[in-house]
């Protein structure tokens, strides 16, 4: 399904809204609606069990989004948390620069992969992707392309080089996507923290930050965690929370918001042990998202080129949206910078006496850190399909569903009484309600022919419908639908809770990490 009628299923089906909608909106700022907060809810409760009761090392906790200014300070976020700002003197549009120039070498790309579906349908069977590649002139001409183009991005970021990337928009002849204008202004560094003051207090000493992370309220509170938890090192905090970013461009719908929620764990490890630490969070959590059923050819690693200054390795999770591969979650190797930072501007020390080397040292820390959001994106991305099934009369219809991982979709079952305007039936139908809403999240429905609501459950992806017939006045079974494969069985009422509780069920699902 295409990007534009995702966004279209989301507001139609209750999932999200534009922000202010009937002020016309807010830009980059988005609400949940009943069944997106559902979906939200059951994403960060995944995490949280895998990352917090999954491991016996890992805590978590909730740190005010408010934090004192020399925080920021500490981190670096009030010198060097800033993005590459180009405007386009026609258009009046506002770009990131380094985006203009990833966008461009992604338009090579994506000529790369056209000659390479055209050779797969010429050679069929016989066709050697990898030798194909590595021996046709034109691919290794426009793989050098782009490897030329990001490895100079790379640089004049690393740099901080804003004339350097003004020349590179220059000379690829990156033009304005709004105009096709090439009339660019230089390229200037914004600062993308929101700022506030403190009270009645103006100026400088009164200036608080809407937090751009969520990781440095567990950085400062690294010893109370750990003394209050009487961890040992290795051990990690995890958290959830919200966090603000004036994007320069924020757009793809919910990919990247003003207001947005992060999912972070902060591994505290032995200085030297990181590159291991590394490699096995980079595994764990790709299994993580595989086991929701997203295949392989939809996730992949993308190693960062231009390494943030606390970083001494980072790589990314990529997830194929419907607008191409885009960061999902990303695993650095952050050394000892922030602990080290906050503790030379606070004169607090935040070491950890490790008991088997006899000796104090500033931790390590291996970070896990994904975006809710889009996560939620990810999810509905890859749910979210049209097909051709056969309807009541055996005729094929088109359906929109959303095959969500059941343990994840935002209602589990529905209760539907075959006809409306029998009351044994309703009445009957309501006792089932209510017998099941004490295990999972369910619905009650009455309202259109049946076979309308089977479309409607389909398309917010309830897992299962529960029908209730004339045959359950007789011998108390009901029939379960399968969303997915559409198959019905008839069970017992008394085993309804079992039946749909085992398949639902978010341990099942964890129980695959």
């Amino acid at each position: 399904m295409d990007f534009k009628s995702l966004i279209g299923h989301c507001k139609e089906y209750g999932f999200i809204f534009q922000s202010s909608e009937i002020y016309d909106g807010l830009s980059a700022v988005y609400d949940y609606g009943p069944y997106g907060s559902e979906l939200k809810n059951n994403i960060k409760e995944y995490w949280w069990k895998s990352m917090v009761q999954m491991h016996q090392n890992i805590v978590g906790i909730d740190a005010a989004i408010f934090m004192h200014p020399k925080t920021w300070k500490a981190s670096g976020h009030v010198d060097a948390f800033n993005d590459p700002l180009v405007d386009n003197k026609d258009s009046k549009k506002r770009y990131r620069a380094d985006v203009l120039i990833e966008e461009y070498a992604e338009k090579i790309e994506a000529k790369i992969t056209k000659d390479v579906v055209k050779a797969k349908k010429r050679f069929g069977d016989d066709f050697d992707e990898a030798q194909f590649r590595a021996t046709n002139q034109r691919i290794i001409d426009r793989q050098a392309q782009i490897d030329d183009a990001l490895g100079r991005l790379a640089t004049a970021m690393s740099d901080g080089d804003m004339a350097g990337l003004k020349s590179l928009i220059e000379e690829f002849e990156i033009a304005c996507p709004a105009s096709g204008s090439r009339n660019w202004t230089d390229v200037r560094q914004f600062n993308l923290m929101f700022n506030t003051q403190l009270g009645n207090i103006a100026g400088e000493e009164g200036k608080l930050y809407l937090r751009p992370e969520t990781a440095q309220g567990i950085f400062v509170n690294f010893l109370n965690v750990q003394k209050s938890t009487r961890q040992k090192i290795p051990f990690g905090i995890a958290q959830i929370g919200k966090a603000f970013r004036n994007e320069i461009v924020a757009r793809q719908f919910i990919f990247r918001m003003r207001e947005f929620e992060q999912m972070e764990m902060q591994f505290f490890i032995q200085p030297g042990s990181e590159m291991k630490w590394y490699d096995y969070w980079k595994e764990t959590r790709l299994k993580w998202h595989k086991a929701l059923g997203t295949s392989d050819d939809k996730l992949r690693f993308h190693d960062h080129e231009n390494l943030a200054h606390y970083a001494n390795a980072a790589v990314d999770i990529q997830f194929e949206f419907p607008f191409g591969f885009r960061e999902l979650e990303g695993i650095h190797s952050r050394t000892d910078f922030d602990l080290t930072q906050h503790q030379e501007l606070s004169g607090k020390k935040l070491q950890y006496f490790d008991p088997e080397l006899g000796e104090n040292y500033v931790p390590f820390v291996l970070e896990t850190s994904i975006g809710c959001d889009r996560m939620f994106l990810s999810q509905v991305s890859n749910a979210l399909q049209e097909e051709t099934v056969p309807d009541a009369d055996g005729k094929d219809s088109t359906r929109i569903v959303m095959k969500l991982h059941p343990a994840l979709a935002p209602v589990k079952c529905a209760v539907l009484p075959l006809l409306k305007n029998k009351e044994e039936l309703t009445t009957k139908a309501s006792e089932v309600f209510d017998m099941l809403k004490y295990e999972f999240n369910c619905q009650y429905d009455e309202k259109d022919a049946i076979g309308k609501r089977y479309r409607r459950q389909d398309a917010i992806g309830t897992p299962y419908c529960v029908t209730i017939d004339f045959d359950t006045l007789e011998d108390d079974t009901v029939t379960i639908r399968d969303r997915d494969t559409l198959e019905q069985i008839r069970v017992n009422i008394s085993e309804l809770k079992s039946v749909i509780g085992e398949k639902v069920s978010m341990n099942r699902l964890l129980e695959m990490l």
